[in-house]
């Protein structure tokens, strides 16, 4: 009993005495700034790869018997230049896309043409007049250089530039439709992509829904009879990434145009993807773009900027 007792208390003090010697984060870190492998490693992962070696090392120790665990100066920060280096490594890698989805909302969306990425290299590479008028030299405004594209490629009054499609939907509802109705099908309250649902934007920018047809049919006099003098806009929104076929139908653009007219109402359309152009003849069907769109009246169309058109 005191002989097992004392090889207990021996191999406790063996261990504590190794813990002691454990070296701290700090010198660690000095190891690996002489080493020619961390001097391209960002020196705030070389801090934390320090910490998560010296903190492995330690739970080995307490984990297991004094005698069992070999450690060295030079095998801590070895794992800690390994783990180092994994932080700083980038996370996006290429990828072979086999899923049968060209465009692909997971693996990056359409690519950049040759074009298009040598005009980002410029931009990116060099000073450019992002917000000077070069006829006047005074200050410029940053949006101009893509709206006025935009404006000329879709037909639009006007264009504005945000961060993604559920963006733009929630900017229109919250400063036309704050407080008040929006009508929208009920085969219509899609969820657009990363949890970005119709009802859920809709109740984050103040806005009341106002659900009306059915899910597998829709029709005009279904909008009519919701709009009262709480409505605010009526909302459309194209169903890009899916279809509902058979027994179905559901009230055209040009039709909530006219009744939008008709009640002194916007009509807005969540056009999803947005094609700038008929894609047809690369066997793309059903697929509405934006000029044709603005064509029929609709007062906002709200699309995405980077699945179809890339970046």
């Amino acid at each position: 009993m005191t002989d097992s007792f004392t090889r207990w208390i021996g191999l406790e003090l063996d261990k504590k005495e190794k813990l002691r010697q454990l070296p701290s984060v700090d010198a660690v870190v000095k190891m690996l700034a002489g080493m020619e492998e961390a001097a391209s490693i960002n020196s705030l992962f070389l801090t934390e790869g320090a910490r998560e070696a010296v903190s492995y090392f330690r739970e080995q120790l307490l984990q297991s018997g004094a005698g069992s665990v070999a450690i060295s100066a030079a095998a801590i920060a070895r794992r800690a230049l390994s783990i180092a280096g994994r932080l700083n490594k980038n996370s996006l890698g290429k990828v072979i896309n086999a899923t049968g989805v060209i465009v692909h909302t997971n693996l990056g969306r359409s690519l950049l043409a040759p074009e298009a990425i040598k005009a980002v290299q410029e931009a990116a590479g060099n000073y450019i007049n992002l917000e000077m008028d070069l006829a006047t030299g005074k200050r410029g405004e940053r949006h101009e250089h893509v709206l006025s594209l935009l404006s000329r490629l879709t037909g639009a009054e006007s264009s504005l530039v945000v961060n993604n499609n559920a963006a733009a939907v929630l900017l229109v509802l919250s400063s036309l439709a704050q407080g008040r109705e929006v009508v929208v099908s009920r085969g219509e309250l899609v969820e657009i992509g990363g949890a970005f649902r119709i009802p859920a934007v809709l109740a984050l920018s103040g806005a009341r829904l106002v659900e009306v047809g059915t899910t597998n049919k829709t029709g005009i006099a279904d909008y009519r009879e919701a709009i009262n003098s709480e409505t605010a806009l009526l909302l459309k929104v194209h169903t890009s990434n899916y279809r509902i076929v058979g027994f179905t139908s559901a009230a055209t653009a040009a039709e909530l145009v006219a009744l939008g007219k008709e009640c002194g109402l916007p009509v807005v359309e969540d056009l999803g993807s947005g094609v700038l152009w008929d894609l047809q003849p690369a066997g793309i069907k059903d697929e509405p773009t934006v000029p044709k769109l603005l064509q029929t009246g609709v007062d906002i169309i709200c699309f995405s900027g980077d699945k179809l058109l890339g970046g």
